[in-house]
């Protein structure tokens, strides 16, 4: 642990959570700033008098909002896991910077199905072959995604067209004005580490679009891809083989839709396929796993867990454990 030196706080500074799987991550934001706002790392004592008496909310954050400025610097979805950036303070400001930075990802894709979110947590769309495919066709069909390449972002997606959001065309069946338009992302590196074929647990979501929800999903597509139907292979419907699957890894430029290049790679093999496990080991200099000299590593999000649990006992420096284990990864602003 470095040396602590009691005037130099309270701090402006980033750091990195290893985020779980399972939570948004504004609520893993918002349960960091309960401690965070009650921590004389960050907080003045002028503020942290007013937190006197408070008690740790996880449901509410206005008080924590009160003491400090807190914010992230690149959502991850629900299912992802990994380096999530957070800013506190003028750290805040620098969390532009992460966005546009290069990550690293490392992903399942399962074949067969396609979803309207491209991952597990999303409805069936269609079903499609997938026993065709072997990794040496895979490996084959990679180079086409590396480099510099054109994303056209899910019609399923938060992105605002017109001032609606995507996926309310989608869900309403409204025309789209327009063709999404294509994004440039940069794709350093792109390679399959793991090739798991059927020996896996996933299987693709029993979530399914309804016809009424299938029919406008076409009339939205319709409107700028002409003929569009979305339908599933008969034989599919009747199989009960463990769909193939495999892991890949990547590293990418800010902006890279990792959901759409799994859906994109297996509509290239002639299938169809989605995300079913998404971590993300690097977002600029923070990472999992620290090997190069500039390396940050990530606090364990179960410290925090513990401490909004029971924040514990203060060492002879007047430190609680998770303070401690921020401080020992700081990047002070």
């Amino acid at each position: 642990m470095p040396k602590v030196i009691p005037s130099s706080f309270p701090v402006s500074a980033l750091f990195g959570v290893v985020k779980p799987s399972g939570p948004t991550s504004m609520s893993i934001v918002n349960d960091i700033q309960q401690l965070v706002a009650r921590s004389r790392l960050f907080v003045d004592a002028g503020k942290l008098e007013k937190m006197k008496g408070k008690k740790l909310d996880r449901r509410r954050g206005k008080a924590g909002r009160e003491a400090v400025k807190i914010g992230q610097g690149g959502t991850l979805d629900p299912l992802a896991d990994g380096v999530l950036v957070i800013g506190v303070g003028r750290g805040t400001k620098k969390l532009n910077e992460f966005l546009n930075c290069v990550k690293e990802y490392q992903t399942t894709c399962l074949l067969g199905c396609e979803t309207d979110s491209y991952d597990c947590d999303g409805a069936r769309v269609r079903l499609a072959p997938w026993q065709h495919i072997t990794r040496e066709k895979v490996e084959t069909a990679l180079p086409q995604f590396r480099g510099e390449i054109t994303q056209v972002p899910p019609i399923f997606s938060a992105l605002k067209m017109d001032g609606r959001p995507l996926y309310e065309y989608a869900r309403k069946g409204i025309p789209l004005p327009r063709p999404i338009e294509g994004r440039k992302v940069t794709v350093h590196s792109l390679e399959i580490v793991k090739w798991l074929d059927h020996d896996h647990a996933f299987r693709w979501p029993e979530k399914q679009l309804s016809s009424e929800e299938k029919q406008a999903l076409e009339k939205a597509l319709r409107s700028v891809q002409g003929d569009k139907y979305i339908k599933d292979e008969p034989e599919i419907e009747s199989n009960n083989q463990v769909p193939t699957a495999f892991v890949l890894k990547m590293k990418v430029s800010g902006g890279t839709y990792v959901r759409s290049i799994v859906h994109d790679l297996s509509h290239s093999l002639g299938s169809a396929g989605h995300v079913v496990t998404l971590a993300r080991s690097r977002q600029g200099r923070f990472v999992l796993d620290p090997i190069e000299k500039d390396d940050q590593e990530c606090v364990p999000w179960e410290v925090f867990e513990n401490a909004l649990s029971d924040v514990g006992e203060c060492d002879e420096d007047g430190w609680m454990e998770w303070e401690r284990e921020v401080i020992r990864r700081l990047d002070v602003v």
